[in-house]
């Protein structure tokens, strides 16, 4: 506004940055198809409505990306994959077209797990390669959000667009030390991105601050015909979201599942309880009645689902897929209708459950992940990873709001010994983001410092 910068001379950096980060040792693979010609018609039309004091939103000159799950015209719609989106894409997702009408610039379309099958980001097929933390490039982004947290963290652009189906955005943000809100089942239009698992994701931004989380989330929540799930949803706000304190909010721990965690991870997060606390908000011990059957339940449904969904690809195309994709599949054809049927009989009860739950709080906090980040082994450039045992931990947190169709933010608050970001989570009721917003602005104040990425680029330089 001040015209000390153009969005245009914004996205000439973004585009020498995108030059350089392929070309980096080893390369940061957020971003994997862009277009200069594209970002730059972009942003010329967003100079000029700054130039003419006329601009469509707060996100106008913006650089954001979306992952590859969306429709972007005019790129590929590959989902992680080799043999999807043969032709570029003709016609927007839902989400990208909004962001194009608020004027945003679309910088490109970002890596991620193949189908969204995983929770590392790990990919090495020969369109995406492995995306790297702007922390430790040597370790994993988490996923399947993948590029798009790490597009964030290394400030290619403070907004990247995700999906959630078991952690999706939640996992890669907080891996990556930026924020991640996984909005409310069926609050943000999922229409335009690949329909992987139908009743378990939600989609959500992945950005720098609360206040830019805030910002998007406004801009993309509302019912949108295409897409029948959230045709009935109430009005977005972002009410009391800039209270000074936290006084009269009921905050509910689970302590014996709050603690399944690492020494690292809990120490930080139960200091950051504390801290809200001590801006007025009171703690109350609640007990999540049969998380295991629900984290149970979860899989089944999200894997039943996938592999409905993936059977003519399965089928059609083993030999393309990566061997963690073939192996979940395989997992996934071991479900019955049965199963299925029970699973979702099990998300009912855990729907009741949380229904109590939030009469008497207004969230349920949590860390976001068990763990920080994973290494990169040489072995999974080649041949991909795959370790149940760690996706198990990654998912422990995240399930329950993708399972039941609650919100949840991940906020960073601090860092491992190693320099790996800590996350921690709050989750509320259905429809209720502005207190996660609000939460998530005063976990913000918890966190005495930020440190830089070792891969970091400044846009505004």
């Amino acid at each position: 506004r001040s015209g000390k910068l153009t969005p245009s001379q914004v996205a000439k950096n973004v585009i020498a940055m995108l030059e350089d980060c392929d070309k980096s040792t080893p390369p940061l693979r957020a971003i994997v198809q862009w277009d200069q010609e594209q970002i730059m018609l972009m942003a010329e039309a967003s100079t000029a409505r700054y130039r003419n004091k006329c601009t469509l939103s707060y996100l106008d000159g913006i650089p954001v990306c979306l992952k590859e799950e969306f429709k972007v015209v005019p790129y590929h719609h590959r989902v992680g994959t080799v043999y999807l989106g043969t032709k570029p894409e003709t016609e927007d997702a839902t989400v990208a077209k909004k962001l194009r009408e608020a004027g945003a610039i679309i910088i490109g379309v970002s890596n991620m797990h193949e189908l969204g099958t995983g929770t590392t980001g790990c990919n090495p097929n020969r369109y995406h390669k492995i995306p790297r933390n702007p922390y430790k490039p040597n370790h994993f982004t988490g996923g399947s959000s993948s590029g798009s947290a790490a597009a964030v963290a290394a400030g290619l652009c403070p907004v990247a667009i995700g999906t959630d189906g078991g952690g999706s955005v939640r996992i890669p943000a907080s891996f990556c030390g930026v924020v991640g809100l996984k909005g409310t089942f069926g609050r943000i239009s999922c229409h335009g991105s690949l329909p992987l698992s139908y009743s378990t994701v939600s989609v959500g931004p992945i950005c720098t601050s609360v206040a830019d989380a805030a910002i998007v989330y406004s801009i993309l929540a509302e019912p949108d015909p295409l897409y029948p799930y959230g045709l009935k949803q109430p009005k977005a706000t972002l009410s009391d979201m800039c209270a000074p304190d936290l006084k009269g909010l009921k905050l509910g721990v689970d302590w014996t599942f709050f603690k399944a965690c690492d020494a690292e991870v809990l120490s930080i997060c139960e200091k950051a309880v504390e801290h809200l606390q001590s801006l007025g908000a009171s703690v109350v011990e609640v007990s999540l009645p049969e998380i295991e059957e629900a984290r149970v339940a979860h899989v089944i449904c999200i894997l039943s689902e996938m592999r409905d969904f993936l059977q003519p690809d399965f089928n059609k195309h083993f030999q393309e897929m990566n061997l963690e994709t073939r192996a979940n599949l395989a997992v996934a054809s071991q479900f019955t209708a049965l199963d299925y049927i029970t699973a979702n009989r099990q998300r009912t009860r855990s729907m009741r459950f949380l229904r109590e739950i939030f009469t008497t709080v207004n969230c349920i906090l949590t860390p976001a992940v068990a763990t920080t980040a994973p290494r990169i082994y040489e072995s999974d450039l080649l041949t991909g990873s795959s370790d149940l045992s760690f996706t198990v931990r990654c998912m422990r947190f995240m399930q329950l709001g993708n399972f039941t169709g609650i919100p949840g933010l991940v906020v960073p608050i601090g860092y491992s010994t190693a320099g790996l970001p800590i996350s921690f989570q709050v989750m509320a009721k259905w429809w209720d983001e502005a207190v996660l917003l609000r939460i998530g602005l005063k976990l913000e104040q918890f966190r005495y410092q930020t440190k830089k990425p070792s891969i970091y680029y400044d846009i505004l330089a």
